[in-house]
C-alpha cells in the first residue's frame, strides 16, 4: 500500500507543478483535466502525510522510551504513544477508505423517477411525499432542484414524478435509494382503521453528458401533444408535451412539465440518456459479477429496499438490517443518517470484498 500511495503523491506533487505553469491556461481541456484528477486523490495525499507524521511522532516517542529514565517523562511519552497509536488505526482505516475504486459517476448530478406500484391511491399519495422527503433533502445540502415532469392524481398523490439534482457528488449520496420503497400506515379513508401495504418505485439515474452515450436522430420517434393537468389554468393550449420512443430499445420517455415544447424535448432527451446509460451500467455490473455482490444491494428498481411502518413509527432497510425512528422527521428530508450509515455498511463490503 505504501507504494502506491507514493506514486500517488507524486503525480499530486506533478500536477501542482503543471498547475503553477501559465502556459497551462491556453490548454483548457488539460487545465479541466488536471484540476479534475487533483480533486480526486487530494484526500488520500492529505491522509498519506497525516499518517506519516504520525509515523514520526509514534518513532519519537518511542526513541524517549527507550533513552529516558525520568518517569513524569517516561509517563508522557507512553500517553503519547497510546494516544497516536489510536489515531494512526483511524487514518490508516480512512487510507484504506479512500484507495477503494472509486464509482465514476459519484460526482455527477442525478435524475429521480419515482411512481406508484402496489396500492392505488395511497401509493400515488406516498410517491409525492417521498418525491417532497428527497427534496427536501436536497434543500439542506444546498443542491438545487429542477422538475422535468410531474403527473399528479386527483386525490394529491403523483401517477409519476420526475427531477433533477444538481450538486456536488449528489449521486455519491443517493445512488442508494434506487429500489422499491413499502408504507404500511392507515390512509385517511379507511373507516375500520386497517393497516394498508403500498409500494413505490425509486430510481436514481446519474445524468450523463453527450460524450458518456450518443443517440442517432434516426432511432427516435417523437409525438407532441397538448398538456394534461387539473384543468383550469394549468392546462397548456398548445401542443408542448413530448413523447420520445427510442426504436432500438423500446424506452419511453414522456415530458409535458414546461410551456415550451423545445424544452420538453430536451428534458426528455435528458432522462432517455440516462436510462440507457443505466442499462449500459447494469449490464457492465451484471458481467462482472463479484464486484456487484460487494455494494449494498444492486440498485434494481425491483429490489425492495425499505419499509416505512407508520403505526410502529419505524424505518426498516432491508439491505443492511438496520432500523430507525421517527419518521416524520425522515418524511421531511432528514435522511442524511440513513445515508451516512448506507455509506459506511457499502465501504465496509467493499474492503471485505478486496481482502477476500
Amino acid at each position: 500500500m505504501n507504494d502506491i500511495l507514493q506514486k500517488i503523491e507524486e503525480e499530486y506533487r506533478t500536477i501542482e507543478r503543471d498547475l503553477h505553469n501559465p502556459d497551462l491556461f491556453k490548454n483548457q481541456e488539460l487545465l479541466k483535466t488536471l484540476l479534475q484528477r487533483k480533486s480526486e486523490i487530494e484526500d488520500i495525499v492529505l491522509l498519506y502525510r497525516e499518517w506519516k507524521d504520525i509515523q514520526k511522532s509514534i518513532q519519537g516517542a518511542r526513541d524517549i522510551l527507550g533513552m529516558e529514565h525520568d518517569a513524569e517523562l517516561l509517563q508522557m511519552a507512553q500517553e503519547e504513544l497510546a494516544t497516536l497509536t489510536k489515531k494512526e488505526e483511524q487514518v490508516l482505516s480512512q487510507l484504506k477508505v479512500a484507495l477503494l475504486p472509486k464509482d465514476k459517476n459519484d460526482s455527477k448530478d442525478i435524475i429521480i423517477e419515482i411512481r406508484p406500484a402496489a396500492g392505488g391511491e395511497e401509493s400515488a399519495l406516498f410517491a409525492a411525499e417521498l418525491g417532497r422527503m428527497y427534496m427536501r433533502y436536497a434543500e439542506r445540502q444546498k443542491w438545487s432542484i429542477e422538475i422535468i415532469n410531474q403527473n399528479e392524481t386527483d386525490g394529491g398523490g403523483m401517477k409519476e414524478l420526475i427531477f433533477k439534482i444538481h450538486g456536488k457528488n449528489v449521486y455519491s449520496k443517493l445512488k442508494y435509494e434506487s429500489g422499491v420503497h413499502r408504507v404500511q400506515r392507515i390512509p385517511e379513508t379507511e373507516a375500520k382503521g386497517r393497516v394498508h401495504t403500498s409500494t413505490v418505485t425509486v430510481a436514481v439515474l446519474p445524468e450523463v453528458d453527450d460524450i458518456d452515450i450518443h443517440i442517432r436522430d434516426e432511432d427516435l420517434e417523437i409525438t407532441t401533444s397538448r398538456s394534461s393537468g387539473a384543468g383550469g389554468q394549468k392546462v397548456n393550449k398548445t401542443s408542448s408535451a413530448v413523447r420520445m420512443v427510442h426504436i432500438p430499445t423500446g424506452i419511453v420517455v414522456e415530458c409535458q412539465d414546461e410551456r415550451s415544447q423545445l424544452k420538453n424535448k430536451q428534458k426528455a432527451l435528458s432522462i432517455l440518456k440516462a436510462r440507457l446509460y443505466a442499462a449500459e451500467e447494469e449490464k457492465r455490473q451484471k458481467e462482472l459479477g463479484q464486484e456487484r455482490l460487494a455494494q449494498v444491494g444492486t440498485g434494481d428498481r425491483s429490489e425492495k429496499i425499505r419499509t416505512y411502518n407508520f403505526p410502529q413509527d419505524r424505518l426498516t432497510d432491508h439491505r443492511i438490517h438496520v432500523n430507525w425512528s421517527n419518521l416524520s422527521s425522515i418524511m421531511d428530508g432528514n435522511i442524511e443518517e440513513i445515508i451516512e450509515r448506507m455509506i459506511l455498511e457499502d465501504q465496509a463490503k467493499k474492503l471485505q470484498q478486496s481482502i477476500l
